[in-house]
Formats: structure tokens, C-alpha cells, sequence
């Protein structure tokens, strides 16, 4: 599974590198890494209920 946020920096939506399922505040489920094409730029993205499963699984392999 390949795993996309959109990168402000590059203005684009950028394949995630290094990903992180954290938890935040609220405690939704959100995924942070760096940019595929530019690995300076951080990339958040937050998770609905459908993907955290999904995610999780694909982050534990």
C-alpha cells in the first residue's frame, strides 16, 4: 500500500516515506513521514475511520 499526502512545500500530492502512525489530541489517527521527491519536506496526513485498519497493517509488516 502506498501511502499519499498532499506536500505544501511541493505544492503537489507526494508519496509518503518513512511513515509514522501517531495519535493526536483528539485522538484521530494520522500518518507523518517525508516527501518521496524531496525528503526536507514533512507530510501529514490525517486518517478516516476506514483507513487506520488498513494503515496499521500495512505500517506493521
Amino acid at each position: 500500500m502506498e501511502l499519499t499526502g498532499y506536500c505544501m512545500g511541493l505544492k503537489k500530492v507526494v508519496n509518503i516515506v518513512e511513515p509514522e502512525l501517531v495519535t493526536m489530541k483528539n485522538g484521530r489517527k494520522a500518518v507523518k513521514g517525508l516527501a518521496e521527491e524531496d525528503r526536507k519536506f514533512k507530510v501529514f496526513r490525517i486518517l478516516g475511520k476506514d483507513e487506520v485498519a488498513e494503515v496499521e497493517a500495512a505500517l506493521a509488516r
